[in-house]
């Protein structure tokens, strides 16, 4: 039985509060409390909802009728179609500019590629979100939750993706006012343009991206200005939103993988609570399992999990292992290196929340070189797709994962491409172009030693018949 739409609307801020996720410690705030971490025991918060007063479906087929009300913009958006599965806000109050228009594409040439079965690879396409990425299905619920709370201005540290998505929600809806933290040299050009583009004050200082994310929650905090990096719970309730996608292009069939690069690893948080609650709520009934893919050039969930043996074990965390860790990048002196730029991060601030990811979808977690990145990303390109590199990890990874078993050929796989190509065309160029100073400017200084699908263009005297035979030999 549907609900009626009176009930569909009465979600209100009191039925969201945030809750510590450690177990032990419990500690619940107010939903319209600023916080990114609880002021207990200092660990991550969650947005837990009184899921005996909302508006729940009976069934997920429920959203199929959101399709015929496309003309309201909180239905159009793909992240707030879901409403009933994230009612922190009530419906008058959300902000969106369209985000969550993505597309679940099955591909048999890619799938060919990593080793599976005609049609059981699908990839989850979230480059089509306005600013390119998947960041958005998180930005406008934060941007949400900041309106809420009155806040002027919002800040963020980023590699690029998030900057992009945090200006354009500033911009568009002249809400607040986007200051950025960026790396110096550690963020693409394509992303950079964008916050620029849209009028962000950005700052730049010298450091990577967690020396960037330290600064910007020590002046979030000295100066009161809203953080919506992905240590905030409300935006990670956004990012749940593209596996209700997914279940929803798969006529809410559960798949039986998700593959997602690993950064900051707040998309892999994010769809480890929207399987959980989906399956305590009895929407579904059996979850995925989860493979987080690093780059090569930055491992740190990979060593942790698979190499150190760092589990959520019901929240009772062993933390030595990561303080161990953490101080011996500190004295080696190493940095986040790799082309993926929208996943070179040491020191993952949701590393916890997707320890119980992995531990709710019985995940694994994978690294890839930049060389495999790229050659997924070469494949991904010619089946149609392009997509920036960080996104070609999932591809990658989940090659790896077949060719070790772990994934069998008959599986039905999805691999979440989490941004647009043209956000760092020049990986692209160097990899495809046939130059050799480009190639190994851009490139070689990170293990990239061939373009095993590159598709250089061809030169050739401006004469017609040398042009026609250079179509006919390379065509």
């Amino acid at each position: 039985m549907l609900l009626s739409a009176e009930k569909h609307n009465a979600a209100q801020t009191d039925l969201a509060f945030q809750r510590c996720i450690n177990p032990l410690c419990g500690a619940t705030y107010d939903a319209m409390a600023i916080h990114t971490a609880c002021q207990q025991c200092g660990e991550l918060l969650d947005i837990a909802y009184d899921w005996d007063r909302a508006a729940l479906p009976s069934s997920l087929a429920f959203f199929e009728q959101m399709w015929a009300r496309r003309n309201d913009p909180v239905r159009f958006s793909g992240v707030w179609r879901f409403h009933e599965l994230l009612p922190f806000a009530p419906q008058d109050k959300l902000v969106t500019v369209g985000e969550g228009q993505t597309l679940l594409q099955q591909t048999d040439a890619v799938g060919r590629y990593v080793g599976l079965n005609a049609g059981q690879l699908h990839l989850q396409y979230e480059g089509m979100n306005p600013s390119g990425s998947f960041k958005d299905n998180g930005m406008c619920a934060a941007t949400t939750h900041a309106g809420l709370v009155g806040a002027q201005r919002a800040a963020c540290a980023s590699t690029g993706n998030t900057s992009a998505s945090l200006a354009l929600y500033c911009s568009a809806t002249q809400r607040m006012k986007a200051v950025i933290f960026i790396g110096s040299g550690k963020i693409a050009y394509g992303k950079l343009s964008q916050a620029l583009d849209y009028g962000a004050l950005t700052i730049q200082i010298h450091g990577d991206f967690d020396d960037a994310m330290v600064r910007v929650k020590e002046v979030s905090k000295e100066m009161g200005i809203y953080l919506v990096n992905s240590v905030n719970p409300f935006r990670l309730e956004g990012q749940k939103t593209v596996m209700y996608r997914v279940l929803e292009a798969l006529r809410w069939e559960v798949p039986d993988w998700i593959v997602v690069p690993g950064g900051n690893l707040g998309n892999s948080s994010a769809f480890g609570k929207a399987f959980m609650e989906l399956k305590e709520h009895g929407l579904i009934d059996r979850v995925p399992r989860l493979a987080v893919i690093n780059a090569a050039g930055a491992a740190t969930l990979y060593e942790l999990f698979e190499n150190r043996g760092v589990r959520w074990n019901e929240g009772r965390i062993d933390s030595d292992p990561i303080d161990q860790y953490n101080q011996k990048m500190d004295q080696d002196g190493i940095r986040a290196d790799t082309i993926a730029s929208a996943i070179e991060i040491n020191r993952p601030v949701n590393l916890k929340k997707c320890l119980r990811a992995l531990d709710v979808m019985d995940g694994v977690v994978r690294k890839v070189s930049d060389q495999e990145i790229l050659d997924a990303k070469a494949q991904v390109g010619a089946g149609g797709f392009g997509c920036e590199p960080a996104s070609a990890a999932s591809v990658a990874g989940a090659k790896r994962l077949r060719e070790e078993g772990v994934i069998a050929p008959s599986d039905r796989v999805v691999c979440v491409l989490t941004g647009h190509e043209l956000k760092d065309p020049n990986a692209t160029v160097a990899y495809h172009a046939g130059d050799q100073e480009m190639f190994d400017k851009v490139l070689g200084s990170r293990g990239v030693t061939e373009a095993k699908f590159g598709n250089g263009s061809v030169a050739v005297e401006n004469d017609l018949d040398k042009i026609i035979e250079a179509i006919r030999k390379h065509g």
